[in-house]
């Protein structure tokens, strides 16, 4: 765990964990490249301009990055805060700085995701930020009732996103991604972008999700996996799941 290049101290991390303002961004780190990577940093300075109404130094950013890099793949967390940031005095300027965090990457695939749609829309969805208290909460509960994760709808049970991931169908022919309120994801974007099918975005709500016979999820840290089931429906597999999935492991990323 490194503070802005150093070890980090409990004095560095008191401010994030006291008033837990910030941001960050995910990713997986392999021989030193990164999938996506543009699109990382692209949402670093993004989220620092509107929470900080600062710019971030992306060039030193990379750097940072660089020094997590490991003979295996890792996932790298960037989270960016302020540490002065005061509970009273939030609207005083502050200088962001940069937390780089490191964790073991999967290494196996993973079975497909079993849901339970919850009505929720996140705080700043467009925003990566660090407020995760109900995203955390709404996973716990329905995995506590026997689901693996949580998919958000709003209140006309229209599908926006799920906890730390995105969701996207595939009906036959296209991929539709649902409409709404959500994070844009990196590796959703990448997805998008590889030419498997075509694809469509569109408002989806749990009853046209219904209809749908293939449902996958999308993040840095798996890629592609299969969802099994939402609420009780199932949804089946198809090749077009292993082509999104090799095409985008074949992705060869930026180097930082």
């Amino acid at each position: 765990m490194e503070f802005d290049g150093r070890s980090a101290t409990t004095e560095d991390l008191a401010g994030l964990a006291l008033c837990n303002y910030g941001h960050f961004t995910t990713m997986l780190l392999s021989d030193g490249r990164v999938r996506g990577l543009s699109l990382h940093l692209n949402r670093l300075a993004r989220d620092c301009r509107a929470l900080f109404d600062a710019d971030l130094d992306l060039d030193r950013v990379r750097r940072l990055v660089r020094r997590a890099a490991a003979d295996t793949p890792r996932m790298v967390r960037v989270t960016v805060y302020a540490p002065g940031l005061e509970l009273t005095r939030p609207g005083a300027d502050m200088e962001p700085h940069v937390l780089v965090t490191t964790r073991t990457a999967t290494s196996s695939s993973l079975p497909s995701l079993r849901l339970r749609s919850v009505a929720h829309r996140r705080d700043l969805p467009g925003t990566k930020h660090t407020g995760l208290f109900e995203t955390i909460r709404q996973r716990r509960v329905v995995q506590r009732a026997g689901f693996d994760d949580a998919l958000f709808v709003d209140e006309r049970s229209r599908i926006l996103e799920g906890a730390t991931w995105n969701i996207g169908f595939y009906d036959g022919d296209r991929l539709l991604w649902p409409a709404g309120d959500q994070l844009p994801g990196v590796t959703m974007e990448l997805v998008k972008s590889l030419g498997v099918a075509a694809s469509t975005e569109r408002e989806l709500d749990l009853t046209a999700a219904a209809g749908l016979p293939v449902a996958f999820a999308t993040n840095a840290a798996v890629g592609v996996r299969a969802i099994s089931s939402l609420d009780g429906i199932r949804f089946g597999t198809d090749a077009v799941l292993d082509q999104l999935s090799l095409h985008y492991q074949a992705i060869k990323g930026d180097e930082v």
